[in-house]
């Protein structure tokens, strides 16, 4: 069963219902944003169903209120500072913008960065703009001269492309830090920017290669949201398979206990899948890329 969540509260709340009602379902894939969790988890809880998202990744998640809840990326309190570290330690800015798009899932990492940025003794302007604007010029007119470094915790990548073109139309040289959503190879394309991803790019791990040529085949090109969605749905299927394996019928209650227990020594995302008590992936770890002139993302080896 699918169901279109569209990164909105309110949507992935009516899927939610849609899919707790409906008896067949044992467990649930996603939803992808921090934001639709935080609707959905005393929802799923109640229901005591199994939910794996491959992108959710706010601190709050895991804290114990949604017991049903686990995720196979990394969350904001390892991404934000290790981030934030290494725009300090190798950009080394005075001054930056860092701009939340009122979201979950933007307002986390920026309140996991801003403290890094602030004992650095770096100048901060923290501004915040909606999802839905699609042209940034009066925020762009904000980037002073001092400012080197804009951040963008965003999930539209879009949105991005387009704030990188405002930026150049005022010949503005601040280099673009965006997080998660903007790894989208052929939409975020602004020359020099860097992207953090949850996610690997699978194409560059030796092992995925045969499925990232089959996924290449019949899809095109694909970033780093796909492979995590693919991990999160074979802990699901792992999770029935040991449940009828044991010779048990599965169910909601049963899944959810094998979720629990998961354990894979390897993964499509190049490190072995199992989870704490709180549903958070053991040893988690974020990858940093840039983009250069082609619009190629290129790995940054000792992030």
């Amino acid at each position: 069963m699918q169901g279109d969540t569209q990164l909105q509260p309110a949507q992935a709340t009516t899927v939610t219902q849609q899919f707790i009602s409906n008896s067949s379902i044992l467990a649930v894939v996603g939803p992808a944003g921090s934001q639709e969790v935080i609707a959905v988890g005393g929802p799923m809880a109640r229901a005591g169903m199994g939910f794996v998202t491959g992108s959710a990744t706010a601190v709050e998640l895991t804290t114990g209120k949604y017991p049903t809840f686990f995720r196979v990326v990394s969350k904001d309190s390892v991404q934000g500072p290790q981030d934030a570290n290494y725009i300090v330690k190798t950009l080394h800015p005075k001054a930056l913008m860092i701009v939340d798009d009122q979201e979950a899932y933007s307002t986390g990492l920026v309140s996991a960065m801003t403290p890094v940025f602030q004992a650095a003794g770096i100048k901060v302007d923290h501004e915040s703009v909606s999802q839905k604007l699609t042209d940034f010029s009066s925020l762009v007119a904000k980037v002073t001269s001092d400012t080197s470094v804009v951040v963008l915790p965003w999930q539209v990548a879009a949105n991005a492309q387009q704030f990188g073109r405002n930026l150049a139309q005022q010949h503005k040289k601040a280099v673009i830090f965006g997080t998660d959503g903007l790894f989208s190879p052929g939409t975020f394309t602004i020359n020099g920017s860097y992207v953090s991803s949850f996610g690997p790019d699978i194409t560059a791990i030796a092992a995925d290669s045969a499925l990232a040529q089959a996924a290449k085949a019949k899809f095109g090109s694909f970033g780093t949201f796909g492979p995590p969605v693919f991990a999160a749905t074979h802990v699901i299927d792992e999770a029935i398979a040991s449940v009828c394996k044991a010779g048990q019928t599965p169910s909601r209650a049963n899944v959810l206990a094998a979720i629990k227990k998961t354990n894979e020594p390897a993964s499509i995302l190049g490190q072995p899948i199992s989870f704490d008590s709180h549903g958070d992936l053991n040893g988690g770890k974020f990858f940093l890329f840039k983009i250069d002139s082609t619009g190629k993302y290129q790995l940054i080896p000792s992030s």
